[in-house]
């Protein structure tokens, strides 16, 4: 399943070195890191089940509305990433918690400030529907940032 999670993400733009790429930006501040650091962290990440049916669900349903194939007016929602919509906030804050709260602050600030793939994902540059999936990876994002932290903190990683 994760082999799955990893090429439906490449096929909409985003690889784990974009994520990695995020993961040092965020953390420079705290630990000295290295790239691969960062993407073992996601891996352990979207090695998690309910990561995987959490992306795999969301990219499902941008793709679904890409092709018309979702009824309205949720398909017009989707297509125009309402801002009262909310859904796809709380189905990437499912991925968020997995290694502890923090993973809630960092995925806020991610959110909003939309650094990096997050703002090319957002911007819909391709004609895609990316309502869900820039949700979804500023969570992968956040998770592997907590991880790090507690891993760090604790002296072992999980």
């Amino acid at each position: 399943m994760k082999d799955i999670i990893v090429n439906l993400l490449k096929e909409r733009g985003v690889t784990i070195e974009d994520m990695a790429d995020l993961v040092l930006e965020l953390q420079k501040k705290y630990y000295d890191l290295t790239r691969e650091e960062c993407i073992e962290s996601l891996n352990s990440v979207l090695d998690k089940r309910e990561v995987q049916n959490a992306v795999l669900t969301g990219i499902t349903l941008d793709k679904l509305a890409e092709k018309n194939m979702l009824e309205e007016p949720l398909l017009s929602i989707l297509k125009r990433d309402e801002p009262l919509y909310g859904i796809d906030e709380i189905l990437a804050l499912s991925i968020t918690n997995i290694y502890g709260s923090i993973g809630l602050t960092n995925f806020g600030y991610l959110d909003k400030i939309k650094l990096g793939i997050i703002g090319i994902l957002n911007e819909h540059k391709d004609e895609r529907c990316n309502t869900f999936i820039d949700d979804l990876v500023a969570a992968i994002v956040a998770a592997a940032c907590s991880r790090i932290a507690h891993s760090i903190k604790s002296g072992k990683s999980n």
